[in-house]
């Protein structure tokens, strides 16, 4: 067999049976979902095996994405760990069977303590459904697995049903990119979010020349300052800026008097500037726009701070 077509039937039978979860939705989602939009607590989530390990994954997903959340393992819970839970606390349950019995021990306590309990199972007539306050089906005719033995499209549905809480309270809470990078401070989103311009600029020996100043000057300073520029000042206010890109675009239509031009004759009156406060999405989103690389950073009062460059973002 093509192995290929190995790996083709696996996201067949597993997209087919991802599909199917749509029909298997009931008001226990949507209620589900308002108990977990109106808890006092976290949101606790607990399952053996491979359904322990995509629990883990669904938690990380709540908790970046504003739920507070974190995986419980039943077994050490059961053995010391139920302390972490709180009567506040909603706790989400998965169990493909339904009858996982490190599972189901934890339901007494639960009860006992008046948690809310959401339980995710293939099995709508199993004891932790009818031991639950919300069930969620994620019932499959056939898992991925040529044997039929090792859970494939089960695991996938229990991802997907997680997936689906995590957008369905990101959309009620207008959960919004900024948000999300509060959580994720390490991450490329939340450089780009929440670093400002100035933490990023060039600000030591900037490039700069008067107005007056010839060809020959602006060229060793754009090299010197290794920005690809130089900032054209006039009584310390910003005029205009040089690009490289300037200098060899004049020097091919003006070959005869090139050495012979100034500063004021070569400049971008235009040049675009960005606040030192700003955040590196915005000057990121305002190079991409005019399809340049460099940015001059000022103040309120628009003095020359530095220059900021799209290598600079980091994205």
């Amino acid at each position: 067999m093509n192995i290929n077509d190995i790996a083709k039937e696996v996201f067949e039978i597993e997209s087919q049976e991802i599909k199917k979860l749509s029909d298997l939705l009931t008001e226990d989602f949507s209620k589900a979902i308002d108990a977990i939009l109106n808890m006092q607590g976290k949101l606790i989530i607990s399952g053996m095996g491979k359904s322990g390990i995509i629990g883990k994954k669904i938690a990380a997903t709540l908790a970046s994405t504003g739920t507070p959340s974190f995986f419980l393992h039943p077994g050490e819970a059961y053995h010391g760990d139920l302390g972490m839970i709180e009567k506040d606390d909603i706790v989400l349950l998965i169990s493909n069977s339904g009858e996982t019995d490190e599972v189901l021990k934890l339901i007494p306590f639960l009860k006992s303590q008046a948690n809310i309990i959401i339980a995710m199972s293939g099995k709508p007539n199993s004891t932790l459904a009818k031991n639950s306050d919300y069930h969620l089906n994620i019932s499959i005719d056939k898992e991925a697995c040529p044997l039929q033995l090792a859970p494939m499209s089960s695991t996938t549905a229990t991802l997907v049903m997680g997936d689906a809480i995590a957008a369905a309270l990101m959309k009620v809470r207008d959960f919004k990119d900024e948000n999300f990078a509060k959580f994720h401070p390490g991450g490329s989103l939340g450089r780009r979010l929440l670093t400002q311009v100035k933490d990023v600029m060039k600000k030591d020996s900037l490039p700069t020349c008067d107005r007056d100043a010839k060809v020959k000057e602006i060229i060793h300073t754009i090299t010197d300052g290794k920005c690809g520029l130089v900032v054209v000042l006039d009584d310390d206010k910003i005029v205009g800026i040089i690009t490289d890109g300037d200098i060899r675009r004049v020097m091919e239509l003006q070959e005869e008097k090139f050495f012979t031009l100034e500063a004021k004759s070569i400049m971008t009156t235009s040049a675009k500037l960005i606040y030192e406060d700003a955040r590196l999405i915005e000057a990121s989103d305002i190079m991409s726009e005019n399809k340049i690389n460099s940015l001059i950073v000022i103040n309120k009062k628009e003095e020359l701070l530095g220059v900021v460059q799209m290598y600079d973002l980091g994205i």
